[in-house]
Parts: C-alpha cells; sequence; structure tokens
C-alpha cells in the first residue's frame, strides 16, 4: 500500500487533512469537545486531553490493538528490528524562514530508527520496529503507517499517559536543518523493559538503534535489556548515535551517554559533526582520529560525508566511496536512508563485511538511498525504493 502523504497544516485553525475514517470514533469524548495542551516558555506541557474516550481506559503498557497490528509475514532470515523513537516532524512548506515565520507545516512521519525500519521495508528488506508512541491520534497514525509500508509493527506500545513525540524542523535555505522537540516528556521516552517483545529481537540478523533512548530512565533500562538480549542471542548490533544534543541535560552528559554503549555495537554509522563532538574537536577527516574510534570488537565503522559519500573502517581495509550529487530540499532522513540501504545488504549477506569489492557496491547503493531522500520533504515519504535507486546510479555512471 502506498504511504500516506504528509499534509500541510494551517495553524490559524490547527486543522489537518488527514483522519481515517477508521478513527471516527475513536478520539471522540462524550461532550463532543476536548481540552488544549498549554506551551509555557519553549515546552509543551506533553499531557493528555482533559476528554477521553472510554476506550483509553487500558492500562499503561498497551500493545498495538488489532485494528492496527502488522499482519504482514516477517522474513526472520534477514530481519532487522529498529530500537527507539518515532514521532511527528512537522516540515515548513518553505525553506530558509525561522520558525515563527513559516507560513504552514508538513506533518510527516519520523524518528531515525523508525526512519530506518521503513527504509529498510522500502527496499524490499524485513523490518520491524519496537517503540512507544501516545494513545492518541498520531500515534495510531505512525502504527498504521508502520503497518502500510510492510514494517512489522508488533512490537509498538501505547501509553494513555503521554503524547506522541512531535519536532519541528528549520530548514535553512541548503536544506539542513535544524530542530525544536516537543517532549516532556513523551510516550516513547516511558518504555519499560516489561513491554519489551524480546522474542521478536531474538529472531532478528540485526538490532538497529540509536542513542535518543539512552538520555532517560526507563527507556535507557529498556535500551540496555534490549541491545543485552540481542547481543546474548548473536544478533549483530547496529548503532548510530544520531546526535541530538539539546535533547540531552548537557554536552558532557551526551558524550558520555553515547559512548556508554560503544564498545558493544558490531556496526557504528557516525557523521562528520559527531566524530568531532565525540572526540573534543580532533579532525574527523584525519584517520587516525577516526581509528580512535574504532574498538576491539568492531566489524564495520562507516562515516557518512553527506553529498561527498563516505568512509569506511574494517579490521582488514579501509576507504571511501563517493556521494551522488542532487539538488537538496529537505535532508532530514538522510543518514536513515543510507543506514537503511547498508542494512539492507547486509542482513541479505553479511558475508560484505569480508569482501571490499562487494562492500563498496552495498555503500554505494546506500548513498544514493541518501541521495534520493534528501529531494523531498520529510523522512519516510521520501525514503526509495530499490528501482528508484538503481535509476539513480545508472544516471550517475552515464
Amino acid at each position: 500500500m502506498a504511504l500516506v502523504q504528509p499534509s500541510a497544516l494551517c495553524f490559524g485553525s490547527v486543522s489537518s487533512s488527514f483522519r481515517p475514517s477508521s478513527w471516527s470514533n475513536r478520539f471522540s469524548s462524550s461532550t463532543g469537545s476536548r481540552s488544549c495542551d498549554v506551551v509555557k516558555g519553549s515546552r509543551l506541557a506533553l499531557t493528555p486531553s482533559v476528554c477521553r474516550s472510554s476506550e483509553f481506559s487500558s492500562t499503561r503498557s498497551g500493545k498495538v490493538l488489532a485494528s492496527v497490528q502488522g499482519a504482514n509475514e516477517t522474513d526472520e532470515s534477514s530481519l532487522v528490528v529498529c530500537f527507539g523513537e518515532m514521532l511527528i516532524d512537522f516540515v515548513p512548506t518553505i525553506n530558509g524562514l525561522a520558525l515563527a515565520e513559516a507560513p504552514a507545516f508538513k506533518k510527516a512521519p519520523g524518528g531515525a530508527p523508525a526512519n530506518v525500519a521503513v527504509g529498510i521495508a522500502r527496499l524490499g528488506g524485513s523490518s520491524a520496529f519496537i517503540g512507544k508512541v501516545g494513545e492518541d491520534e498520531f500515534g495510531y497514525m505512525l502504527a498504521d503507517i508502520l503497518k502500510e509500508n510492510n514494517v512489522n509493527n508488533e512490537g509498538m506500545r501505547f501509553d494513555p499517559g503521554a503524547r506522541t513525540a512531535l519536532a519541528f524542523v528549520t530548514l535553512r535555505k541548503d536544506g539542513e536543518r535544524e530542530f525544536m522537540f516537543y517532549r516532556n516528556p513523551s510516550a516513547d521516552m516511558l518504555l519499560e523493559e516489561s513491554e519489551l517483545d524480546l522474542d521478536l529481537i531474538r529472531k532478528a540478523k540485526i538490532f538497529h538503534y540509536g542513542s535518543i533512548s539512552l538520555i532517560t530512565e526507563p527507556c535507557k533500562s529498556a535500551h540496555i535489556a534490549a541491545t543485552k538480549a540481542a547481543k546474548d542471542a548473536g544478533v549483530l548490533l547496529s548503532y548510530d548515535p544520531n546526535l541530538r544534543l539539546p535533547l540531552w541535560p548537557s554536552a558532557e552528559s551526551a558524550r558520555e551517554g553515547i559512548l556508554s554503549i560503544w564498545d558493544t555495537a558490531d556496526i557504528i554509522k557516525i557523521s562528520e559533526e559527531e566524530i568531532v563532538f565525540l572526540t573534543n574537536g580532533e579532525d574527523p577527516y584525519d584517520d587516525n582520529v577516526v581509528r580512535k574510534l574504532y574498538h576491539p570488537n568492531l566489524k564495520l565503522l562507516l562515516v557518512t560525508e553527506g553529498p561527498d559519500g563516505c568512509r569506511y573502517y574494517t579490521k582488514e581495509f579501509s576507504g571511501r566511496v563517493k556521494g551522488i550529487k542532487v539538488d537538496p530540499v529537505d535532508t532530514t532522513g538522510a543518514g536513515d536512508a543510507f543506514v537503511a540501504g547498508i542494512l539492507s545488504k547486509l542482513a541479505a549477506d553479511v558475508s560484505l563485511l569480508k569482501d571490499e569489492n562487494r562492500l563498496r557496491e552495498a555503500l554505494s547503493f546506500a548513498n544514493a538511498c541518501g541521495a534520493i531522500t534528501v529531494t523531498e520533504r520529510g523522512a519516510i515519504p521520501a525514503l526509495p525504493t530499490t528501482e528508484a535507486v538503481n535509476d539513480a546510479l545508472l544516471k550517475a555512471v552515464a
């Protein structure tokens, strides 16, 4: 089924054209009205509406309801399970304006681990997502979008006491972005260890995660338990720190948190900016600096360089793969598309890690995934199919 396209939001009336008919009664109240959240300072009070349907009297650890549960067959032989946050990105319809000056926003599903899960499925791979959203319209919309994109969403949980996270994205004229998050707390921060689908994790070929889920409890403990379960089951661990400094209490706590699980990962993807941050300002283009981040058990370290492509490091070899030049519209999700591209290849054949020529081909594919994604607004809506990637690669060499 085709992905639901993002809708333009006009904040004069705070209206959205997206409301599936199956939700017509799910969020209605007996009074026919609902209260509003209050914005204080730069933070949104993410508390539930006063008016709530009686259908939402379920337990805090509510699982995916039958109406949205993923029913697609999951290929466990090459399954990639993605753990972490899923949220709504609000992307301005015009680049180069401050958030307060943007005339309208398009809402688009996002969250780095969820982006990767959809990206893998869009490429024809097998993926699942584990995380928590609010028991609200956005939460159910996100669960539906995963299902529509052939992502197993049985590991999703719904929290009746917290809202689905929101992020407003400022797009500069060059397509680069800055984020303003509304999660104080949001449902993704409240996932508990007891809510984990450990059977799903143990079935995976690759278990992928970021660092945002390490910021606060109880999600931090759930994250650590999930990675341990995967490691104990012999699953490859894939880590993209995905630094979002404003979400951490301090720069030092972010550095410490990101590095606290560094040595457990088998595959790590980082950006040039993250190298600078993690090494306290050292040169990200110096191979000796990058090698400091290579721990003894690591199988593959990837450094993304935006339009210039990527670098790769293993114990046996290293090198650079050129990117594809495009005119960027919105860089949101580019790194996630890259990760989806390489993980889809590794899940199908992990022996790529030992064959440099085939690994380089897989990284060219991943670079093309990232390049295509920046040509549209929003992350998940812009993620490419295998056909689109192959076409882009053919055009690049023509």
